[in-house]
């Protein structure tokens, strides 16, 4: 290669490697300060733990509340406010979100102990807020009120739709920022006695059922068939008064939900 030429690529690297820097730049800002704002204001629910090993209040629990010396005057039941406060008397607004049944009693003691002499405080948390998830092939999709000792098979099983659901790939989540889990459980296993993989059911789990290869093909020939539909039914109510608009519903039921992003292979 001539000197000219070697001079003429070097001048047409030089911007390049000029815009590149800038935006590898620009990319990496955002980045930075993403991360920055989560690394300060945390990742998830901000009240966690687990609760079937000593019960913890959350945003939306109540606190039944007893002493034994003073029954009338101490004794309340108590909703969890969103700062997660309580509301007590003569303490006012008391912060017991996210300790446990002990930490709350013990808490208590000390706060109440400058107005009583003799206290003997108990509390029964009533768990409102704890909640997992299912989605998919069942028949009602969302949030589930996480009561504990619960299955894997004891969720899908009531509520899985026999014509759709492919209950040999059914998956249990178990989001984190750092180390997500994902288990692919074959819940047909338990048909046969072998309970190997009737997982235990956490607060916060999230649980997809999802499509069989024929159900998936009905809803990718659904979705190509739906502007048809909305054309024929928009001509038909235009030309005759009569058809709707062709409401589109792929599952024979209400919503397509986050379970029908297996028919487009997401899962």
């Amino acid at each position: 290669m001539s000197h000219s030429a070697q001079s003429a690529l070097r001048r047409m690297r030089r911007p390049a490697a000029l815009l590149l820097s800038l935006l590898a730049a620009c990319s990496s800002y955002p980045d930075k300060r993403l991360l920055q704002y989560l690394n300060t204001d945390g990742f998830g629910k901000r009240y966690t733990g687990n609760a079937e090993e000593e019960n913890y209040v959350t945003i939306g629990d109540s606190l039944d509340i007893y002493d034994s010396y003073h029954p009338d005057e101490l004794g309340m039941t108590a909703r969890v406010d969103i700062d997660g406060t309580v509301l007590l008397p003569e303490l006012g607004a008391v912060q017991v979100a996210g300790m446990t049944r002990t930490e709350i009693e013990t808490h208590l003691m000390e706060k109440y102990s400058p107005y009583y002499e003799q206290l003997d405080i108990k509390v029964r948390i009533n768990a409102k807020g704890k909640v997992f998830f299912v989605f998919g092939e069942v028949e009602v999709e969302g949030e589930k009120p996480f009561e504990g000792d619960t299955t894997i098979f004891e969720v899908v099983a009531p509520i899985y739709r026999p014509e759709s659901a492919n209950l040999g790939r059914v998956k249990l989540i178990r989001a984190d920022p750092r180390d997500p889990f994902v288990m692919t459980i074959d819940v047909t296993q338990m048909f046969d006695g072998d309970s190997t993989w009737n997982v235990h059911v956490q607060e916060l789990d999230i649980i997809y059922v999802p499509p069989t290869m024929l159900a998936q093909l009905g809803y990718f020939i659904d979705t190509l068939l739906f502007p048809v539909r909305q054309v024929v039914g928009s001509l038909s109510s235009a030309l005759f008064g009569f058809g709707g608009r062709g409401g589109y519903n792929r599952r024979g039921r209400g919503g397509g939900g986050i379970g029908g992003l297996g028919g487009f292979g997401i899962f």
